[in-house]
């Protein structure tokens, strides 16, 4: 039998809408989400620039966006069916893992609504003082610890190909306050960017607790623009101010890294919603990451979580007492025969490109 890898789509739509115990990562640190975030793009190799699509970027645009997406319509997004991959990945190898070693590591750290940086050192204390039982494994449990994941990860919805899809996405720190990072599949695919795009952070049952965010611009890979290349799945949104203020104001943005080693303890956060699941919740996996041995360089969780929680954040040093994390890949595809096994891209720099270009993009 051909072995397959899938998108769990992980996008979802309606068919027939008029309109789907860590350790913190190593080596350098952000001081703030002002100067220094994201650092150089420092590589072995020249970094493809990201590509980039203009999206809801005036106010009129903005506006139409927010009164589209009615409760109802949310509400009603369903799983798409089985997508499978235009081609087949590349394997891990020694040397690829030699040129991920190569590029230099970064890490920049979480911060508060008020903009307040949360440095490793004190989510890795804030760890260390709860003990390791804080750290309970999962493979798709619903998240009722509360804390910031609780604001900062939400859904996602846009229209794909004339339906209304979702995914999930996590706020981060960033110097414009307004960066969302997904997955690539959730701002493009089929030869086409998504319309409609939104972020609904801290979703849950319907309630928009923090209201919902216009994106004026998505960025992603090229390797995902051109070929959809399941090893460069990564993508960001800007997203616009919402009355007056923008997206980290409101509620906080989770640290983000690159370059780490591999094979880490890691949690992973998304809104599934094929059954079992809804959609309606916030759902998390934790356990120690495992390379991909089959298809892919993707690393890999114990993970049920389905259909809608594309683009949901991983994390290096996540404390759940707090809340808070590095975020270090998302959830991009499953294999058709290995439906307990989720897969994220390696967050090299390439996706460190992705989330740079987004960062110093103003918003509208």
């Amino acid at each position: 039998m051909r072995r397959t890898a899938r998108l769990i789509p992980l996008l979802t739509a309606v068919a027939g809408s008029t309109l789907l115990t860590a350790t913190i990562a190593h080596g350098a640190t952000g001081t703030g989400a002002g100067a220094g975030t994201g650092g150089g793009v420092t590589a072995a190799r020249a970094v493809p620039q990201p590509v980039e699509k203009e999206a809801a970027d005036t106010k009129a645009e903005q506006r139409t966006v927010q009164r589209y997406w009615t409760e109802a319509k949310m509400e009603a997004a369903q799983p798409l069916a089985t997508l499978i991959p235009e081609k087949d990945g590349a394997r891990l190898t020694s040397a690829a893992i030699a040129a991920q070693a190569a590029a230099d590591p970064v890490s920049i750290p979480a911060t508060t609504p008020n903009g307040d940086i949360v440095p490793a050192a004190g989510m890795a204390a804030g760890m260390a003082a709860k003990g390791t039982a804080a750290v309970r494994a999962s493979t798709g449990a619903p998240w009722t610890r509360g804390g910031a994941i609780a604001r900062t990860t939400g859904r996602v919805f846009f229209t794909y190909q004339g339906r209304n899809a979702s995914c999930s996405a996590n706020a981060v720190t960033s110097e414009n306050r307004s960066t969302v990072i997904t997955a690539g599949h959730c701002v493009r695919m089929g030869g086409a960017f998504h319309s409609n795009w939104v972020f609904v952070p801290g979703y849950e049952n319907g309630d928009r607790p923090y209201g919902t965010w216009v994106a004026t611009t998505l960025y992603t890979t090229p390797q995902w623009h051109n070929t959809e290349d399941i090893n460069y799945d990564v993508a960001s949104a800007v997203v616009a101010p919402l009355n007056g203020r923008s997206l980290t104001d409101v509620v906080g943005g989770q640290g983000v890294s690159f370059n780490q080693s591999r094979r880490a303890q890691m949690h992973s956060f998304g809104y599934p919603a094929a059954s079992p699941y809804d959609g309606s919740k916030l759902v998390y996996c934790a356990g120690r990451a495992f390379d991909d041995f089959l298809m892919s360089r993707d690393i890999g969780l114990n993970c049920t979580m389905t259909g809608g929680s594309s683009g949901g954040p991983w994390f290096l040093g996540f404390n759940e007492s707090t809340g808070l994390g590095t975020l270090n890949s998302v959830n991009s595809f499953k294999y058709d025969f290995a439906s307990g096994w989720m897969f994220g891209p390696y967050f090299g720099t390439d996706a460190q490109a992705v989330y740079q270009a987004a960062q110093t993009t103003g918003a509208p």
